[in-house]
Protein backbone atom coordinates (compact mmCIF):
# COMPACT_ATOMS: atom_id res chain seq x y z
CA UNK A 1 0.00 0.00 0.00
CA UNK A 2 1.38 3.22 -0.67
CA UNK A 3 1.57 6.13 1.27
CA UNK A 4 0.75 9.83 -0.80
CA UNK A 5 1.55 13.31 0.78
CA UNK A 6 1.01 17.04 -0.28
CA UNK A 7 4.12 18.75 0.35
CA UNK A 8 5.05 22.13 -0.22
CA UNK A 9 8.55 22.68 -1.97
CA UNK A 10 11.19 25.40 -2.91
CA UNK A 11 12.47 26.26 -6.16
CA UNK A 12 15.63 23.99 -6.71
CA UNK A 13 18.55 24.67 -9.23
CA UNK A 14 19.13 21.86 -11.45
CA UNK A 15 21.71 20.92 -14.15
CA UNK A 16 20.14 18.34 -16.66
CA UNK A 17 19.96 17.49 -20.44
CA UNK A 18 16.67 16.98 -22.28
CA UNK A 19 15.81 14.70 -25.33
CA UNK A 20 12.98 13.31 -27.02
CA UNK A 21 12.80 10.11 -27.02
CA UNK A 22 9.84 7.07 -27.53
CA UNK A 23 8.90 5.37 -24.18
CA UNK A 24 10.95 2.16 -25.47
CA UNK A 25 14.25 4.66 -25.70
CA UNK A 26 14.50 6.22 -23.01
CA UNK A 27 17.61 4.53 -21.85
CA UNK A 28 19.27 6.46 -24.28
CA UNK A 29 18.51 9.63 -22.07
CA UNK A 30 18.87 8.04 -18.80
CA UNK A 31 22.96 7.15 -20.46
CA UNK A 32 23.50 10.46 -20.08
CA UNK A 33 23.33 11.21 -16.03
CA UNK A 34 27.31 10.36 -15.80
CA UNK A 35 27.61 12.89 -18.20
CA UNK A 36 26.07 15.50 -15.84
CA UNK A 37 28.09 14.45 -13.35
CA UNK A 38 31.07 14.73 -14.99
CA UNK A 39 30.13 18.25 -16.59
CA UNK A 40 29.07 19.48 -12.48
CA UNK A 41 32.86 18.36 -11.97
CA UNK A 42 34.51 20.12 -14.18
CA UNK A 43 32.68 23.36 -12.78
CA UNK A 44 34.20 22.35 -9.29
CA UNK A 45 30.44 21.53 -7.82
CA UNK A 46 28.66 18.45 -8.08
CA UNK A 47 24.90 16.70 -8.13
CA UNK A 48 22.87 18.42 -4.55
CA UNK A 49 21.02 15.37 -4.99
CA UNK A 50 18.99 12.05 -6.38
CA UNK A 51 19.54 12.03 -10.10
CA UNK A 52 15.82 12.54 -11.19
CA UNK A 53 13.31 11.91 -14.22
CA UNK A 54 11.58 15.31 -15.06
CA UNK A 55 8.69 14.41 -17.94
CA UNK A 56 7.87 17.54 -19.63
CA UNK A 57 5.54 16.03 -22.17
CA UNK A 58 4.27 12.86 -22.39
CA UNK A 59 2.54 11.13 -25.71
CA UNK A 60 2.85 7.69 -25.01
CA UNK A 61 2.42 6.50 -28.09
CA UNK A 62 4.57 8.55 -29.51
CA UNK A 63 7.57 10.54 -28.45
CA UNK A 64 8.62 11.50 -24.44
CA UNK A 65 10.04 14.83 -23.89
CA UNK A 66 12.26 13.65 -21.03
CA UNK A 67 14.89 15.71 -18.63
CA UNK A 68 17.72 13.83 -16.87
CA UNK A 69 19.69 15.61 -14.23
CA UNK A 70 20.96 16.63 -10.76
CA UNK A 71 19.75 19.51 -8.03
CA UNK A 72 22.92 21.32 -7.45
CA UNK A 73 23.89 22.69 -4.04
CA UNK A 74 22.28 26.55 -3.35
CA UNK A 75 24.69 28.81 -4.62
CA UNK A 76 26.31 27.10 -6.91
CA UNK A 77 27.35 29.29 -10.00
CA UNK A 78 26.76 27.76 -12.90
CA UNK A 79 26.08 28.55 -16.57
CA UNK A 80 24.07 26.37 -19.51
CA UNK A 81 27.18 24.68 -21.02
CA UNK A 82 26.96 22.29 -24.40
CA UNK A 83 24.16 19.80 -23.88
CA UNK A 84 23.78 20.68 -20.26
CA UNK A 85 20.99 23.59 -19.27
CA UNK A 86 20.44 25.06 -15.77
CA UNK A 87 17.29 25.23 -15.13
CA UNK A 88 14.87 24.23 -12.00
CA UNK A 89 12.44 22.54 -10.18
CA UNK A 90 9.53 25.24 -9.93
CA UNK A 91 8.58 25.92 -6.38
CA UNK A 92 4.89 24.66 -5.16
CA UNK A 93 3.12 21.78 -4.02
CA UNK A 94 3.59 18.48 -4.85
CA UNK A 95 2.01 15.22 -4.51
CA UNK A 96 4.46 12.36 -3.35
CA UNK A 97 5.26 9.29 -2.63
CA UNK A 98 8.10 6.41 -2.99
CA UNK A 99 7.70 3.49 -5.10
CA UNK A 100 10.13 0.39 -3.94
CA UNK A 101 11.23 -2.14 -6.40
CA UNK A 102 12.24 -2.31 -9.89
CA UNK A 103 11.62 0.48 -11.79
CA UNK A 104 9.35 -1.31 -13.94
CA UNK A 105 6.66 -1.03 -11.99
CA UNK A 106 6.69 2.95 -11.86
CA UNK A 107 3.93 3.08 -14.46
CA UNK A 108 1.73 1.57 -11.76
CA UNK A 109 3.03 3.67 -9.20
CA UNK A 110 2.33 6.46 -11.08
CA UNK A 111 -1.16 5.29 -12.34
CA UNK A 112 -1.79 4.77 -8.93
CA UNK A 113 -1.10 8.26 -7.54
CA UNK A 114 -3.01 9.92 -10.64
CA UNK A 115 -5.80 8.02 -9.41
CA UNK A 116 -5.23 8.87 -6.09
CA UNK A 117 -4.83 12.21 -6.50
CA UNK A 118 -8.42 12.13 -8.38
CA UNK A 119 -10.58 10.66 -5.87
CA UNK A 120 -8.83 13.55 -3.48
CA UNK A 121 -10.41 16.13 -5.81
CA UNK A 122 -6.46 17.44 -7.00
CA UNK A 123 -5.22 19.08 -9.77
CA UNK A 124 -1.93 19.01 -11.14
CA UNK A 125 0.03 21.67 -13.06
CA UNK A 126 -0.66 20.68 -16.44
CA UNK A 127 -2.20 21.13 -19.87
CA UNK A 128 -2.70 19.68 -23.24
CA UNK A 129 -0.57 20.31 -26.35
CA UNK A 130 -0.63 18.83 -29.71
CA UNK A 131 2.67 17.32 -28.86
CA UNK A 132 1.17 15.95 -25.83
CA UNK A 133 0.62 16.19 -21.85
CA UNK A 134 2.85 19.14 -20.76
CA UNK A 135 3.67 19.30 -16.74
CA UNK A 136 5.00 21.97 -15.09
CA UNK A 137 6.60 19.10 -12.75
CA UNK A 138 6.45 15.35 -12.96
CA UNK A 139 9.50 14.21 -11.52
CA UNK A 140 10.94 10.59 -10.30
CA UNK A 141 13.93 10.88 -7.98
CA UNK A 142 16.05 8.09 -8.40
CA UNK A 143 16.83 7.45 -4.65
CA UNK A 144 19.17 4.62 -4.18
CA UNK A 145 22.94 4.55 -5.72
CA UNK A 146 23.21 1.83 -8.27
CA UNK A 147 26.78 1.35 -6.96
CA UNK A 148 25.55 0.38 -3.33
CA UNK A 149 22.56 -1.60 -4.32
CA UNK A 150 22.42 -3.16 -7.75
CA UNK A 151 19.83 -5.32 -7.13
CA UNK A 152 16.93 -2.73 -8.96
CA UNK A 153 14.21 -4.95 -6.75
CA UNK A 154 15.61 -3.07 -3.79
CA UNK A 155 15.53 0.31 -5.82
CA UNK A 156 13.53 3.47 -3.85
CA UNK A 157 12.24 5.71 -6.68
CA UNK A 158 10.38 8.88 -5.51
CA UNK A 159 7.91 10.53 -7.46
CA UNK A 160 6.94 13.91 -7.53
CA UNK A 161 3.97 15.75 -9.18
CA UNK A 162 3.19 19.64 -8.78
CA UNK A 163 0.20 20.45 -8.03
CA UNK A 164 -2.24 23.48 -10.06
CA UNK A 165 -1.66 26.54 -7.50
Amino acid sequence: MSTYRVETRPETTTAGITGTVPMTEIGRIADRIPEIAGWLAERGSHPGGAPYFRYRVIDMAADLVVEVGFPVPDGAALASGGDVAVGSIPAGRYVTTVHHGHPDGLVDATGALLRWAAEEGLTFDRHDTDAGDAWAGRFEFYLTDPAEQPDMAQWDTELAFKLAD
